[in-house]
């Protein structure tokens, strides 16, 4: 399968909020989506964990993914997260992406009950045989309770044709030193770990899946750029620089952190879905303070 080129930085989308928190903002929506392209991102991805896709319901997701891809436009690939709890709910969304125009889809083995190896790789099967559109697989065990093996994820690339490319946010730079070695280099693999970032481009990752270009592009695409140009010391220098608003950003939470700062940049997007908590004070004084030190 010929699978389109996802490569860079991968920029997450949150999912804005009215103030009462009972609808979707689709103008503070297209707002964030044009301001991400305009900064350069090489891809757009909606509905991940910084989008907050687990908690909308059906009706909204399908309106947030429906605007994104149509707000995207072709400009840059998007990248849609489809994962739900049951197989058939997934492959709901994944055909619902497609129909409306997604380039990839991305799926996370989310569950209830602890899923088996033959149950997930069953689970992405049935997935990949509704669609025709490439599947990046999405190994994130802090959310989904489901940690993947190597072993696990080169079955599935084997076994599931449009299963084409890996994205790898355990944290564990060894996870893709042996991803790298095992498929021989042959399944592209993308960083989901902020503060791992100048390690996994230098194992290879073809790709960096980021919230943080909401807040700061420019220095997310100039460290993959002094990746691309083998200058190391320009990409440790640029990586140091930025860490402690990606540490702060994982630790903060995504929709949290992402949100308030939007707000601190003047893109007013409402707050995380409850039970998710807005921003602090305390926490919100920090990450103006981390903003400014990189301006």
């Amino acid at each position: 399968m010929s699978s389109p080129s996802i490569h860079g930085i991968i920029g997450y989308t949150i999912t804005p909020f009215s103030t009462d928190g009972q609808r979707i903002d689709l103008d503070a929506l297209g707002l964030s989506i044009d301001r991400l392209i305009d900064s350069g991102v090489h891809a757009i991805a909606p509905l991940g964990s910084t989008g907050e896709g687990a908690y909308l319901s059906d009706a909204e997701w399908d309106e947030v993914a429906a605007y994104s891809i149509q707000k995207v436009g072709k400009r840059v690939p998007t990248i849609v997260s489809v994962s739900d709890l049951t197989t058939a709910k997934a492959v709901r969304r994944a055909q619902f992406a497609e129909a409306h125009g997604a380039d990839v889809v991305m799926v996370l083995p989310a569950s209830y009950w602890k899923l088996s190896e033959a149950e997930i790789l069953a689970h992405y099967a049935a997935i990949g045989d509704s669609i025709g559109v490439p599947i990046m697989l999405y190994n994130n065990p802090a959310t989904s309770g489901t940690d993947m093996s190597v072993d696990l994820i080169l079955r599935i690339v084997d076994s599931v044709d449009n299963v084409t490319m890996v994205k790898e946010s355990t944290g564990d730079i060894q996870r893709m030193h042996k991803l790298h070695r095992r498929s021989e280099g042959q399944v592209p693999f993308y960083n989901g770990c902020n503060p791992l970032a100048l390690e996994a481009f230098a194992a290879g990752a073809k790709g960096w899946c980021t919230a943080a270009p909401n807040l700061i592009a420019q220095l997310n695409l100039d460290l993959y750029e002094a990746v691309l140009a083998n200058d190391l010391e320009k990409a440790r220098e640029l990586f140091y620089r930025q860490l402690p608003l990606l540490d702060f950003i994982l630790k903060g939470g995504l929709p949290a952190t992402i949100k308030a700062g939007l707000r601190l940049t003047g893109l007013e997007s409402g707050d995380p879905r409850l039970p998710v908590f807005p921003l602090g004070e305390p926490g919100r004084v920090q990450l103006q303070e981390l903003l400014t030190l990189l301006r």
